[in-house]
C-alpha cells in the first residue's frame, strides 16, 4: 500500500536547487562540454573532501574549510549533469549517495584525528554525536522510503549541516559548528522517527481494517 501521508514537502536542498536552477544547469552543461561525466565529478568531489580532511587533521582548519567550500557545490552538479545527458541511472544514484555520505564522514574523521591529537575529549564526543546524528538522519529517510513512507522533514539535513560546518572551519571555530550539529542532527533524528512512526501506524491501521 502506498504512502497515505506523503506531502512531498520540499527540503532546503530542493529549494536551493530550484532557486539556483539556471546557474546549476549552466555549470553542469559547461562541465559536460569539456568532457567530464557526472561520475567523474562525483569522485572528484570525494577526493576534494579527502584533501580537506587531511588539512583539518593537520590543524590547518581554515584551509580545510576553504577546500570544502569549493567542493560542496559539486553535490548539486553531478545529478544535473546526468539528467542533462539523459543518463540518470540507478547505478549513478547509488554511487552519488554513497560517496556523499563517505565524503561527509571523511571530514568528521579529519576533525576527530585533530581533536585526538589535542587530547580534547569533549570535542571527540561532539564529533561522535555529530556523526551518529548524521548517519541516523540519512538512514531513517532511506528506510522510510524503502517502505514507501516520507521522511524529508527535520531541522538538519545534509545541506544544512554543511552550511553550519563550513563557516565554522573557515573561521577556525569548529567546536561551535560541532555543538550545533551534534544537538540539531539528533533532534532531527527524533523528528523523523516520530513522523515516520505516525505514518506507519496509520498505514498499519488501515491494512488491518
Amino acid at each position: 500500500m502506498g504512502n497515505i501521508n506523503n506531502e512531498n514537502k520540499a527540503t532546503f536542498s530542493d529549494l536551493l536547487r530550484a532557486k539556483f536552477k539556471n546557474i546549476i544547469e549552466f555549470a553542469a552543461s559547461t562541465l559536460l562540454k569539456i568532457g567530464l561525466t557526472a561520475n567523474t565529478v562525483t569522485y572528484f568531489g570525494l577526493v576534494g573532501h579527502i584533501i580537506a580532511a587531511y588539512f583539518v587533521a593537520r590543524g590547518m582548519i581554515t584551509l580545510g574549510g576553504l577546500v570544502l567550500l569549493l567542493m560542496a557545490p559539486l553535490d548539486f552538479l553531478d545529478g544535473t549533469m546526468a539528467r542533462l545527458q539523459g543518463k540518470s541511472s540507478k547505478l549513478g544514484s547509488f554511487i552519488d549517495s554513497v560517496t556523499d555520505r563517505t565524503a561527509e564522514f571523511v571530514i568528521y574523521g579529519g576533525l576527530l584525528l585533530y581533536f585526538l591529537q589535542q587530547q580534547d575529549d569533549l570535542a571527540c564526543i561532539l564529533v561522535y554525536l555529530s556523526v551518529a546524528g548524521s548517519v541516523l538522519v540519512s538512514y531513517i529517510r532511506a528506510k522510510a522510503e524503502s517502505l514507501k513512507l516520507e521522511a524529508k522533514r527535520g531541522l538538519l539535513s545534509r545541506v544544512e549541516r554543511y552550511i553550519i560546518l563550513i563557516p565554522g572551519l573557515i573561521l577556525n571555530i569548529p567546536l561551535v559548528s560541532l555543538w550545533i550539529i551534534a544537538i540539531l542532527a539528533n533532534l532531527t533524528v527524533i523528528q523523523r522517527f516520530i513522523y515516520v512512526q505516525q505514518q506507519a501506524r496509520k498505514e498499519d491501521s488501515l491494512e488491518t481494517h
